[in-house]
């Protein structure tokens, strides 16, 4: 039988920094080892079994990222390289392991930005030049989204790593006790292109996957060339700004419940016109009331006869004064001020930062003036109903899946990364004027309920027929503007990949094989 079998564990090598489980690594493939040979047996009908064992894994007991690969195993000898390496976000790593990264991948522009896990595909990236190694690491699915894949792939891509098979995002969770569940992709590569390349995808993150041939696998995971969208100062389409919202740092003296606004001006009646609806994610979405005192247009006079709002001003300095930020101490200096202020004299448009990933459409308004919204919403002013519309339609919101970042597993929208990205479509006037009018439907759905809250209106259990109708229409008329109709959201933004590349094409060079390189 020996002369068939040609795999044995003393072909597998290892790395892994605690002792325990490097032990545990050895004993679990001298396990997997007697599980082949059973199969071997049940296919050839006679008793195999490797007993005494005589061979072994090479499990090193080493920190990875830190350790001379070429010491563990030579790369000639080498086909494989697999692995779940940590999951330990750029901005929650250990002061040991921030210098493991520097030393490890330091030399890589915008480091700093990239995931714990994202050092073993650069490593493995340098490890295997000049060689047919394949490799295939489980990681955290935030290397395939906002700021990260700029960082990350916009080094590999060009150094010639080909992704040769990607599971998209699912949830994979064990049995131990306290195990979080994390939210994961399993990413195949090498340095060179293997066919048939295969996307795995998950309809929910919790359903088994479908397989399907794909001509190229880009960093997002999407059957797309190979390009990555990194910060944009401006819209790329000439589409109006975006903005933060209000941002006070005022130690919440500006802001009232409504039952302390009316304790207040039981005070102070006369502060009463100075009070505007202040709107956060939570206030936005949930229709939760909340209230600001705007000091910073009350006139000097009119502000000496009001004790109580001066308290409130004299608190806000104090407060910024105390702080160890610098830039936060100049602000002591003009306390009726906030540290960022958007105050538009005409409805803007107004979007969460952070939604649920549950959610089919990010809520999106429109807002009259008199509302006042925290650095927590992004709004655009001197926006049209076809601005609206675009927004808030399944090809935006599929441009949005898949280059936001996540907070947990909510939508992170950024207006440098999506936003101002977002390749916009050049519609005729008459199909401007259609998406203009299916926008109003969905807001004319919505006011069919005026009690009830955006959270309601878009949790997809609770979603009223009539404003499920009225996007489905506004989707296929943004769809049209764009000049095809499309199955899926992998479709759809593999369509704005596309387009996204030719209105950029200033940006990346040809190189070998019909690729493209970053400039």
């Amino acid at each position: 039988m020996d002369h068939y079998i040609k795999v044995n564990v003393d072909q597998f090598y290892g790395i892994e920094i605690e002792e325990f489980p490097a032990q545990i690594a050895e004993v679990a493939l001298w396990l997997m080892d007697h599980q082949m040979n059973t199969l071997v047996r049940d296919m050839f009908g006679e008793y195999y079994i490797r007993i005494p064992l005589r061979k072994s894994a090479a499990i090193h007991c080493a920190n990875a990222l830190t350790t001379d690969w070429e010491a563990v195993v030579p790369k000639d000898e080498l086909s494989y390289i697999l692995g779940n390496p940590p999951f330990v976000g750029a901005k929650w790593m250990s002061d040991s392991q921030r210098k493991d990264i520097a030393a490890a991948i330091g030399h890589v522009p915008n480091y700093g930005l990239i995931d714990f896990v994202g050092a073993w595909y650069l490593r493995a990236a340098e490890y295997i030049k000049g060689t047919k190694i394949q490799c295939a690491f489980v990681s955290t699915n935030s290397i395939t989204q906002g700021e990260q894949v700029g960082a990350l792939w916009g080094w590999l891509i060009p150094q010639g790593v080909r992704i040769n098979f990607a599971h998209r995002t699912f949830k994979w969770s064990n049995e131990a006790k306290g195990n979080a569940a994390v939210h994961c992709v399993i990413i195949g590569f090498s340095l060179f292109d293997r066919f048939p390349k295969l996307i795995y995808d998950y309809e929910t993150i919790t359903s088994d996957p479908k397989v399907r041939a794909a001509k190229n696998i880009n960093p997002y995971l999407v059957d797309a060339g190979d390009v990555w969208v990194s910060r944009r100062n401006a819209p790329l389409c000439g589409a109006p700004e975006m903005e933060s919202g209000n941002k006070p740092i005022d130690d919440g003296n500006y802001l009232f419940t409504p039952e302390e606004k009316d304790a207040f001006l039981t005070k102070e009646p006369g502060a009463a016109p100075h009070f505007r609806r202040w709107l956060g994610g939570d206030e936005f979405i949930n229709n939760i009331e909340r209230w600001c005192l705007y000091v910073a247009d009350i006139p000097p006079n009119e502000l000496a006869k009001l004790p109580e709002t001066k308290k409130r001003i004299e608190a806000v300095r104090a407060f910024r004064a105390s702080s160890s930020s610098a830039p936060t101490k100049k602000l002591a200096d003009t306390p009726t001020l906030f540290h960022t202020t958007f105050a538009s004299g005409t409805p803007y448009i107004a979007m969460p930062e952070v939604s649920s990933e549950r959610r089919n459409y990010i809520p999106i308004g429109v807002l009259t003036p008199d509302f006042l919204c925290s650095n927590k919403l992004r709004l655009i002013r001197n926006a049209s109903l076809f601005h609206f519309g675009v927004l808030t339609s399944g090809m935006h919101m599929a441009w949005m899946k898949y280059t936001c970042g996540r907070l947990k597993s909510d939508y992170q929208y950024s207006i440098n990364i999506v936003y101002n990205n977002f390749p916009w479509p050049e519609p005729t006037d008459k199909q401007r004027a259609d998406i203009e009018a299916a926008a109003q439907g969905v807001l004319d759905a919505r006011a069919r309920f005026p009690e009830a809250s955006l959270a309601d209106l878009y949790d997809p259990d609770l979603t009223p027929p009539t404003l499920v109708k009225a996007h489905g229409k506004l989707d296929r008329l943004v769809e049209k503007a764009y000049g095809k109709y499309f199955d899926s959201d992998a479709d759809r933004v593999a369509f704005l990949f596309d387009r996204y590349r030719k209105l950029t094409a200033d940006l990346f060079t040809e190189t070998g094989g019909g690729k493209k390189k970053r400039k």
